[in-house]
């Protein structure tokens, strides 16, 4: 074993779902790197609706920890999937008022009916 090297944890259902719950996480928040280009909402859907299967398909095989764990990692991931949807909408928002043009006075002044 080099310096390098350090042992990997145990399998167990424990890990599986804190690993995808990082997974959505790093999609939602990213991370501070400076290529860093938002929340990839897409795949942290996938990462959530992976673990909502695993969820469904050990339903009744699992402790009342892991049952418990799934749950509230589902819970809160959820959550925090429409509070990142949220404020992607309000970006794009900011950006597309902020990119918009101001109307001139000109073309104000054309769209108003001419007296005579």
């Amino acid at each position: 074993m080099s310096a390098t090297d350090f042992p990997l944890p145990p399998a167990t259902f424990e890990f599986l779902v804190l690993s995808l719950k990082m997974q959505v996480e790093m999609r939602l928040f990213g991370g501070d790197s400076e290529d860093d280009h938002g929340p990839d909402l897409m795949a942290a859907r996938h990462a959530i609706d992976l673990l909502a299967m695993i969820s469904e398909k050990t339903r009744g095989n699992l402790t009342i920890e892991e049952q418990r764990l799934i749950e509230n990692s589902l819970t809160e991931l959820r959550f925090r999937y429409v509070q990142a949807v949220e404020d992607a909408a309000k970006s794009a928002g900011k950006a597309k008022a902020a990119a918009a043009p101001e109307p001139s006075a000109d073309a104000e002044s054309a769209d108003e009916p001419k007296s005579e």
